[in-house]
């Protein structure tokens, strides 16, 4: 199933999106009527409290979670109309996902962690895109080393690559530096940011940094299960001081 996105088409269309889940304490409203188009190649950076649907969203987004009410198409393709297969082989040829931890195998080096994705997806050159990715990021002497023996930047890298190997249309990150200090989380956000603008991916970054978000082309605060406000990070460089401003623009 390969995806070809029109340029006028939006990378993901949320149409009244809804999620209820069942619970003990009785049904739990987790998205509310989420709307929400994202353009091919743009950049946006989710903002909003723990618990406003920010993951819920990303999930949804990728098919790993399905909604009981509305429309979600990514890609110009309606996730609601796949079956469980059909979803997993989408996600594996157009979607790269990075989470807070790592979710790297344990028993398989930074080389076969890479590969793995691209030998299911059975790309007989699954070895070579890994290695070759790996180099990108940085890691081409690690290729031999288990995620035990790595530090928690460089098994993020690693996560990093596996999500690019394949060349995806669409990524999602979900707090990727959450687990790491402040100057290698530094590290990992440049990177993501550099391997974005090589592959023009759509990225769709959560974080809990609104100065991270800010870099993105656009921010938007989800709260409550809905999109609160959505705004465009209007990047101008000021001919007086040769310095770049970030001036948010609400979008109407």
């Amino acid at each position: 199933m390969t995806t070809v996105t029109p340029a006028s088409e939006p990378m993901i269309v949320l149409e009244d999106v809804h999620l209820k889940l069942a619970s003990l304490a009785g049904e739990v409203n987790i998205l509310r009527g989420m709307n929400l188009a994202i353009p091919e190649g743009e950049t946006v950076g989710v903002v909003g409290p723990s618990g406003s649907g920010k993951s819920t969203m990303m999930m949804v987004m990728a098919g790993l979670e399905r909604p009981t009410g509305g429309k979600v198409l990514v890609g110009g393709q309606d996730l609601g109309a796949m079956n469980e297969d059909q979803l997993a082989l989408f996600r594996r040829e157009n979607v790269g996902i990075v989470f807070q931890s790592f979710h790297l195998v344990p028993t398989m080096t930074a080389l076969e962690n890479v590969a793995l994705p691209l030998e299911f997806a059975g790309r007989s050159d699954a070895f070579e895109r890994a290695r070759a990715q790996l180099d990108a990021v940085g890691l081409g002497h690690r290729l031999s080393h288990y995620p035990g023996q790595l530090s928690g930047g460089e098994q993020q890298r690693v996560a990093l690559a596996r999500a690019f190997a394949a060349r995806p249309k669409l990524l999602l990150a979900d707090e990727p530096t959450g687990n790491l200090d402040g100057k290698t989380g530094q590290s990992i956000i440049e990177l993501l940011f550099k391997l974005h603008a090589e592959t023009n991916t759509t990225l769709l970054l959560i974080t809990h940094d609104p100065a991270l978000a800010a870099r993105c082309d656009r921010m938007i605060r989800v709260q409550d299960g809905v999109i609160a406000s959505d705004e465009r990070n209007d990047r101008r460089r000021s001919a007086e001081s040769g310095d770049e401003r970030v001036v948010p623009i609400r979008r109407p």
